[in-house]
């Protein structure tokens, strides 16, 4: 079993209580991704814990290039779990479990609606999940972090303190500071209420992609546009959305969604040009159908 080991508190409670569980068949997982000036004493504290602990700690450095208009934050998490992925596969590991927790769900929650994010939004943060070919998992999304900070403190095991956590130009920080404790004083169990709401939400998205298959299924891949006009515009939107995040390992803006709607709706006659740049490629039409071609 691999942790992916931060050194903060969730990853190190996590990392503690797998030991205890799974005792000499536990392997930590640190990636320095060399963005913030602190990151040298995460290192050093995922060092000091993992021989603590007795824990066998594989550490990849990266060196990340963040593209103008790109989230470093992105950029950061997608590298992290590909990274991840390679050491797990490397150790032969089942799967990564990851510390995320209740808070982190509220906040991801919240921050979604922030944004005016659709179902996947709201669905936040999955409990299981595969990416890059292995299994990830987050046992500890029913649990309060304060709960685990004090748990570590009476075991006395220390842990590293993100400075970024304090920085109020970050939005999850906001939420985090001010949000939260005022949805605490109206709805003091919202972690729990806020958690039904993300399950409802990627019970609901998990359906719409089953239909978006189906309807994928009729239309051919890459989809028919005389095909697509034969469904609503609700599931035209679905199935190409679905489409689209599968070509392109990354959905459309809503604005870009609803530009290709219109353009396959008046798309009637032999000469009429479909061109349109989403996820950062161009969907063009080729023949009869869509066809998505990405950035050179």
């Amino acid at each position: 079993m691999a942790i992916a080991l931060s050194a903060g508190a969730d990853s190190t409670a996590l990392l503690l209580a797998a030991r205890r569980r799974w005792a000499g068949e536990v392997v930590a997982l640190h990636v320095n991704h060399g963005l913030q000036a602190a990151a040298a004493a995460f290192e050093d504290r995922a060092q000091q814990l993992a021989r603590d602990l007795d824990v066998p700690l594989q550490v990849e450095r990266l060196a990340l290039t963040v593209a103008s208009g790109e989230s470093p934050e992105e950029v950061a998490r997608q590298a992290r779990y590909r990274a991840l992925a390679r050491m797990a596969g490397e150790r032969g590991a089942a799967a990564v479990l990851l510390g995320h927790q209740a808070d982190d769900q509220a906040e991801t929650v919240m921050l979604a609606l922030g944004r005016g994010a659709g179902l996947p939004g709201l669905a936040a943060m999955a409990p299981v999940f595969r990416r890059h070919g292995v299994h990830f998992g987050r046992p500890l999304l029913a649990l309060r972090g304060q709960s685990l900070r004090q748990w570590l403190h009476d075991e006395g095991v220390a842990f590293a303190e993100d400075p970024s956590n304090a920085d109020p130009s970050l939005t999850r920080n906001r939420i985090r500071q001010e949000l939260m404790p005022a949805w605490e004083r109206c709805f003091p169990a919202f972690r729990e209420t806020v958690a039904r709401t993300a399950r409802h939400a990627a019970q609901a998205q998990a359906l719409l992609e089953e239909l978006a298959r189906a309807d994928l299924q009729a239309t051919g891949e890459p989809p028919s546009i005389q095909a697509l006009q034969g469904l609503s515009r609700p599931r035209q939107a679905n199935a190409l959305r679905c489409w689209i995040q599968a070509e392109a390992g990354r959905g459309p803006s809503t604005a870009q969604l609803e530009t290709l709607l219109d353009m396959v709706q008046r798309c009637r006659t032999r000469g009429h040009d479909i061109r349109l740049k989403v996820a950062g490629g161009w969907i063009v039409r080729d023949g009869g159908r869509l066809r998505w071609t990405p950035p050179l």
